[in-house]
């Protein structure tokens, strides 16, 4: 008989999971606090924006295989297989992750484990998070020592969800010491993951710490490669080269690759920058601060891409926001997504309204979140409203209908023809021949 699985926490990652396992062929249960959120969902109304989710929803919601609920006691009974996806987000006023949520999650369910089952951790956490609450679980749970916790870090892409949901690049299992639930969670977790392994997909079976570690790590390599190209954009600007024709070189060698090493504006969202901070404090808490000193320079020269943003746009208006109207093409922090924490685009226009500037933002998915997040700024319902009448307009988030934009439809709405591209998304000369000044991040 195939497994029951439940997915506690219905956020981006819980929904997808949810909805992916359920076309897989699953019975799925999904749950969260959020009775509004349930709603929606249970609807086939995302609460999130993410590019071919809602049919697989949809569909599996009107097979019967897929439905959710807010109650703890419904998914113990339901579930032979509990996936734990809610949120770890930094902690106001330091770098470490916040881990209530993953608690009262864990504090909720396991008093309510009667029977044999495998809670599965998907959520990004500092490492050792596994063994604390392998112990709450056996302290917890009626079943005790019939309850084993299994870690499986996700590595999902924000627009790629569903691809990389049910084409992943690799499989991570952490599992515990005992040789026993080791290859019991490892059995549960191959038939889970059974339509995956048998296309290829590369299934690695670890201890915890290093189940915990692999997603942090593979952030901190990320964040560190895209802040690596933006300090080469600070040195290109000062020595007049085009670090886009540098990315393209270095691209070509084998050892180095050209994905993440567009250089722009830099990274946020609600992954990386938490991340890399919360790997920080981990290394802190653990001894070994020194080994990660790095990460605090990579999110600095990221810090320092949006300031250098701020200024290219200053110095096109002469040296002052005050009194100019400003046009901002972006709010989400990278396209094909409504997410807009830690989003670079809204950092910079809130930056530059605080300088006196009249800011009118657009985005094709974000707007609502960016309103809810930023209230003071104004917003247009597309990108010529948000550009009519400005004296520089900036791009800051790579939508395809930014890169296709036609430069003289939009300078015929503009005051001024100054642009700034701070995702190196556009070509200068089409934009040059068109009447406009053209800047952008680490070119002349």
């Amino acid at each position: 008989m195939a497994h029951r699985l439940t997915v506690i926490g219905t956020g981006y990652l819980g929904a997808t999971h949810a909805a992916c396992m359920a076309d897989l062929g699953f019975e799925v249960l999904g749950l969260d606090t959020d009775k509004d959120k349930v709603d929606r969902l249970q609807a086939g109304d995302l609460p999130v924006y993410e590019p071919g989710l809602e049919p697989v929803l949809r569909r599996n919601l009107e097979s019967g295989r897929l439905r959710f609920t807010t109650s703890y006691d419904e998914a113990a009974d339901f579930g032979d297989v509990h996936f734990i996806c809610v949120g770890t987000p930094q902690k106001q006023g330091e770098y470490a992750a916040d881990l209530s949520y993953l608690d009262e999650a864990i504090g909720t369910l396991a008093p309510r484990l009667e029977r044999r089952c495998l809670v599965v951790g998907k959520s990004t956490v500092p490492v050792g998070t596994a063994r604390r609450l392998t112990e709450r679980l056996v302290r917890l749970a009626p079943a005790d020592g019939d309850v084993v916790l299994a870690w499986n870090p996700e590595f999902l892409r924000e627009g790629f969800a569903v691809q990389d949901t049910l084409h992943p690049d690799r499989i991570v299992i952490g599992v515990p010491d005992d040789p026993d639930d080791a290859a019991w969670a490892e059995q549960v977790l191959r038939e889970v993951y059974a339509p995956m392994i048998a296309e290829g997909c590369p299934f690695i079976v670890a201890d915890y710490p290093t189940a915990e570690l692999v997603k942090v790590a593979a952030n901190a390599f990320l964040a560190t490669k895209i802040s690596f190209i933006n300090a080469m954009a600070e040195v290109c600007e000062a020595a007049h080269a085009d670090v886009t024709k540098l990315s393209e070189a270095l691209s070509h060698d084998d050892r180095i690759g050209g994905k993440f090493l567009g250089p722009g504006l830099g990274f946020g969202g609600g992954c990386l920058p938490k991340d890399i901070r919360a790997f920080m404090a981990r290394a802190g808490e653990l001894g070994v601060d020194q080994a990660l000193s790095f990460l605090r320079e990579v999110d600095a020269i990221n810090q320092r891409r949006r300031i250098r943003m701020v200024d290219l746009a200053r110095e096109l208006l002469g040296g002052s926001f005050l009194g100019r109207t400003v046009g901002v093409l972006g709010a989400a922090f990278k396209p094909n997504s409504d997410d807009v924490r830690d989003s670079p685009a809204l950092d910079v226009a809130a930056n530059i309204r605080s300088q006196g500037a009249r800011v009118t933002v657009y985005d094709p998915q974000a707007l609502e979140n960016a309103r809810r997040a930023h209230p003071e700024l104004d917003y247009g319902p597309s990108a010529l409203e948000a550009a009519r009448g400005a004296h520089v307009v900036l791009l800051l988030t790579e939508w395809a209908e930014f890169r296709d934009m036609d430069p003289d439809a939009l300078g015929a709405v503009v005051a001024e023809k100054n642009i700034v591209d701070g995702r190196n998304a556009l070509d200068p000369d089409r934009w040059r021949n068109a009447g406009w000044t053209y800047r952008a991040l680490g070119r002349p």
